[in-house]
């Protein structure tokens, strides 16, 4: 795609060989921005050569390059929302912050604003459709957004539990236990994660073609996990995760509580309350020192009193934006 930037070149991503600039991009903004997490070549990797229906990278990710240098890349993939309202053109960027402040931040978004409309044509969906993304608030990209006529759709805290000290152990709920998960388990255990958040804001690709995606990202670790069962149905759980590459950097030890589920039937009876313990204590087990998870701050079902009762604290804040595409210039 042709661009007001001089030399500026935007163009699909060409394969695996450009994983490891797009990585060093990413990362370099997230630490001008003052944001922990860093990505990996090798989970980037594994996550573009997993495409399913809402996403392919060599369909859906763009590189610029600006004199011949990789300076930018981003990628544009859709979601139903579970409330049934939107279909979601979600998309990600990046810029360089060597060349930040030269409208290159500006040409990524127009050229996903222009890439959502030519799926939004081809698919013709019987919902509204908007653009959105996540940023981390009071940030570059969050102003960016901004000027560009995005609003505030969502708020979410990102929770630090500084220590791994006395960790409260409440009981499990009666008929429900924890139990070694395995392979063959992966898929019913998936299933009840993505009906537990069915009744949450936004939305996510469910597909059997997701659940590979995920299982097969190299900090995916099952024997993390801590799944109730009440008999031969999953309750509820917790899919734990350690990113070693990340705390290296951070010069940390920290592990996730990466998504905090519990099914309609079984919530009221402290299931995870108990599983939070369960989880911290298993960090602990594995060396970390401190814990962390994501929460949206509307989550309808109390989680953020739960997890500050648990001893987390907000460490830091992302928005969701949104813009309708109706109107948006191709």
């Amino acid at each position: 795609m042709t661009t007001a930037v001089a030399n500026l070149r935007l163009r699909p991503y060409a394969g695996p060989d450009e994983v490891e600039g797009i990585v060093r991009i990413v990362n370099a903004g997230n630490r001008a921005d003052g944001v922990d997490e860093r990505w990996t070549v090798d989970g980037l990797r594994s996550w573009f050569e997993h495409p399913t229906a809402t996403f392919d990278a060599r369909r859906d990710a763009v590189v610029g390059e600006l004199d011949g240098r990789m300076v930018a890349a981003g990628a544009v993939e859709w979601v139903d929302t579970r409330d049934g309202e939107f279909r979601e053109y979600r998309f990600w960027g990046a810029v360089d912050p060597e060349v930040h402040g030269r409208g290159i931040g500006t040409a990524l978004l127009a050229d996903h604003e222009h890439r959502a409309r030519e799926l939004a044509a081809e698919q013709r969906p019987d919902r509204r459709t908007v653009l959105g993304t996540f940023v981390p608030q009071g940030r570059s990209g969050e102003a960016l957004l901004r000027a560009a006529g995005y609003d505030v759709a969502r708020w979410f805290f990102e929770m630090v539990r500084p220590n791994l000290d006395e960790i409260e152990l409440s009981p499990m709920p009666d008929g429900l236990e924890v139990r070694l998960v395995a392979p063959d388990q992966h898929p019913a255990i998936w299933r009840a994660n993505r009906e537990a958040f069915r009744d949450h804001w936004g939305g996510a690709d469910e597909s059997p073609e997701a659940m590979e995606r995920f299982l097969a990202d190299p900090d995916t670790d099952p024997s993390l996990w801590l799944i109730a069962w009440d008999r031969d149905e999953v309750a509820g759980g917790i899919w734990n995760e350690i990113f070693p590459e990340e705390n290296a950097e951070l010069g940390i030890q920290r592990g996730w509580l990466g998504s905090v589920f519990t099914r309609r039937p079984w919530r009221g009876r402290g299931l995870a309350s108990a599983l939070i313990g369960r989880s911290l204590k298993l960090l602990r087990e594995r060396r970390m020192t401190s814990g962390a998870l994501g929460v949206d701050a509307d989550n309808p079902t109390g989680a953020l009193g739960l997890y500050e009762a648990a001893g987390f604290a907000v460490h830091d804040r992302s928005v969701a934006m949104r813009k309708g595409l109706e109107g948006v210039q191709s």
